[in-house]
């Protein structure tokens, strides 16, 4: 290697010796911006500037979710890893706080500018730059680690043979140690929201993975079973398939063979930032039967596939969506003598909130001593760096949200409020205590089993999370609200329930219903801080859904499209038999020539959900005001749902013939007869102008 073939970026050594001179691939101008970026701000200011962008690009690259991919591998310093195909930098700062040596191989002098810039304090990162086979005989063949993150999909663009990703992994193979692991990320081709209706990652295709890339091109991703075979071919023997979630480009929850995801856990799945997608199908409901059928691992979205030795992590919870000091992450392991969870803080900001909640679960434990609820053992302990970190006992048996759920869908409504009649007397018991866990939702508590898995309900339950414990006095039904409220929210299909009856259960009216839900979203600001989540960032990219009927608009009646309608949902979701069409120029709907709608309708008692559609054509809402028996309902939060994209104060953008918006009933009052009022002024514009509109990121 020559001396003056090595630049230095702060810390970081670039290794030009086999670069090329120019960069054979380029992203275009939003490189010089990542540039930019990176030279003048630190990565803590990058969750700021993500939002102020707005831009699918600048969220790729610089959100600090992408390193989740490779932070839970138990590489320590004395571990040498090898990164291929390291881009921009996104997972390779992750690597070099854990690694005492990381090797980066990567193409584009660009990107690895961006890389070292970003990266500049790190003092254990080479950047070899040019083509991987220039580069490849020069490397060594001790690396504990080998990382393909996003890389091995492209194997028969470098790789010139016949079977380019059989020949790929055979190169690589000889870098590792015996012992060593080679981790593959890769896109499931088989994936629930190809099917659902998401573009193919890298053509932006509909269905061209599913179909087997029959345009061809230089990408190819393949199901768990082709991934299997490739290694086998390669004379691997050991393996583990891992299953990020929602994809390994964004993952929050790793999940395995030996901790399968369980019903109700797969709701984060709008996985469209970089451009719009049709939805086919409700993807919750369908990842809940593809696990009843057991055929998850056929279609995950992505897969995580190591090669090497078994690692006795099961299973990996991010919670990096929040302010830093709440940032933590769950693991579940099993090290051959039992499975273990543990707590572990992603920063130290992170550790007193570590020590705060072992605090916390002692308190807890005491108030609820000699109750037939008990607090999971939780006990703090210490890396040999002093890093603080929970241990926490493994319980077999199942939450009593499946519980809850499985007798939703039985119809026995009669044993749900028998159940939820005794969450209320159990976690009640202390309740003068200055002492209160906020988050005893439903999936936060264990029922044992018996041996032949029965549910032992007469049994102690557990609580199994006392993270958001706070030294002061929590009315139950304060806590028994925000458990229902989460409950409904997150499922449409628990909407069968009658909240007015739980609302009477809990002797909740509606000012203290209106008090509560402020409360909550007090709550979650606490919890994320400023800064936007995930939901919200791709609200603010503003890529559109297209639901299916978007595309039968021919079986439409053209002159009625116009026409305001209401659906109401009694428990089986919205329908056409269970809607109507307002009277118009009277006491139900008025309209102005500007565009103004004053809607005033009066609804039954028994209605779980209502969906207005303010017509059938593309437009621009401004939303005056919704309110239900007087109380005006925020726009912001769960309460309030649509198909449209945020464009201004109160003001939505609908890229659709559908447009609709949807009000969630639960924890609202209820009468026999409810008044739902709604003003706004609604603007008809053509589909394709929103759509190039919003194309062109004209829409702040």
């Amino acid at each position: 290697m020559s001396e003056d073939r090595i630049e230095e970026i702060g810390k970081i050594k670039l290794d030009l010796t086999h670069y090329p001179g120019e960069d054979l691939y380029c992203d275009g101008d939003v490189e010089d911006e990542l540039l930019e970026i990176a030279k003048k701000y630190a990565a803590v200011e990058y969750p700021g500037i993500i939002e102020e962008q707005k831009r699918w690009e600048i969220l790729y690259h610089l959100s600090p979710l992408r390193e989740n991919i490779v932070e839970w591998l138990p590489i320590d310093a004395s571990m040498k890893v090898l990164e291929v195909g390291s881009g921009c930098g996104a997972i390779t700062g992750a690597l070099s706080k854990k690694a005492g040596e990381v090797t980066c191989v990567e193409l584009s002098k660009k990107r690895s500018l961006i890389n070292a810039y970003r990266h500049m304090d790190a003092d254990n990162v080479t950047i070899h730059l040019g083509n991987f086979q220039d580069v490849e005989p020069d490397l060594p063949c001790d690396y504990d680690y080998i990382c393909l993150i996003g890389v091995f999909e492209y194997a028969q663009a470098y790789i010139g043979s016949d079977t380019p990703y059989e020949d790929f992994l055979r190169i690589i193979k000889k870098h590792v140690k015996s012992d060593g692991h080679i981790a593959i990320a890769i896109e499931n081709k088989f994936g629930l929201k190809y099917w659902a209706g998401c573009r193919e990652d890298h053509l932006g295709t509909y269905f061209s993975g599913i179909e087997d890339y029959p345009d061809g091109g230089v990408v190819r991703t393949f199901t768990r079973d082709g991934l299997l075979a490739i290694a086998q071919k390669c004379g691997f023997t050991k393996t583990q398939m891992y299953y990020p979630y929602p994809d390994y480009k964004f993952m929050t929850t790793l999940y395995s063979d030996r901790r399968l995801p369980k019903r109700g856990e797969l709701s984060d799945n709008m996985r469209n930032f970089d451009r719009d997608r049709i939805q086919l199908f409700d993807e919750k409901r369908v990842f809940d039967t593809v696990l009843q059928e057991g055929q998850f691992p056929l279609f995950s979205n992505s897969y995580m596939l190591l090669l090497g030795p078994d690692l006795s992590e099961e299973y990996v919870k991010y919670s990096n969506d929040r302010k830093e000091e709440f940032q933590i992450k769950t693991l579940q392991r099993d090290e051959g003598n039992g499975k273990k969870i543990e707590k572990r803080p992603l920063s130290k900001a992170a550790w007193e909130h570590i020590e705060t909640t072992v605090s916390a679960y002692k308190k807890l434990a005491e108030r609820y001593q000699g109750s037939l609820l008990t607090v999971n053992e939780c006990e703090l302990d210490r890396q040999e760096n002093g890093t603080p970190y929970i241990k926490i006992k493994f319980l077999e048996g199942k939450t009593l949200e499946e519980i809850l759920d499985e007798r939703l869908r039985k119809k026995d409504l009669e044993g749900f409020h028998s159940l939820f009649d005794e969450y209320l007397k159990r976690i009640s018991w202390g309740e003068e205590k200055e002492i209160a866990d906020y988050d005893i939702i439903f999936a936060n508590i264990i029922v044992p089993q018996d041996s032949n898995g029965c549910y032992k309900i007469d049994d102690m339950w557990n609580l199994i999370d006392c993270e958001w414990t706070f030294e002061k006095t929590i009315e139950t039904r304060e806590i028994a609200f925000r458990a229902l409220y989460c409950y409904l929210l997150e499922d449409e299909k628990r909407n069968g329930l009658n909240p007015d009856l739980i609302m009477g259960k809990l002797e909740v009216g509606q000012s203290e219903a209106e008090q509560y839900r402020r409360q909550e979203m007090k709550f979650q600001k606490y919890v994320t801080g400023k800064h936007l989540s995930m939901a919200e960032i791709r609200e603010a990219i503003g890529q559109p859904v297209y639901a299916l009927n978007d595309f039968c608009e021919g079986l439409r009646n053209k002159a009625d499209d116009d026409r305001i309608q209401i659906y109401e949902d009694t428990g089986k979701g919205f329908s056409e038999e269970q809607s109507f069409f307002p009277e118009e120029d009277g006491e139900q709907l008025v309209r102005s020539e500007e565009g103004g709608v004053e809607l005033s309708v009066r609804i039954p008692r028994g209605r779980s959900a209502l969906r207005i559609d303010p017509g059938s054509h593309a437009c621009l809402i401004y939303i005056k005001r919704i309110s239900w028996n007087g109380e005006e309902v925020p726009l912001k939060g769960k309460q309030i749902q649509m198909n449209g994209f945020k464009i201004g104060e109160d003001v939505y953008a609908f890229p659709t013939d559908d447009p609709n918006i949807t009000l969630s009933l639960w924890g609202l009052s209820g009468e026999e007869d409810n008044l739902l009022e709604a003003v706004m002024e609604v603007t008809r514009m053509p589909i394709e102008t929103v759509k190039h509109l919003q194309k062109r990121g004209l829409f702040s």
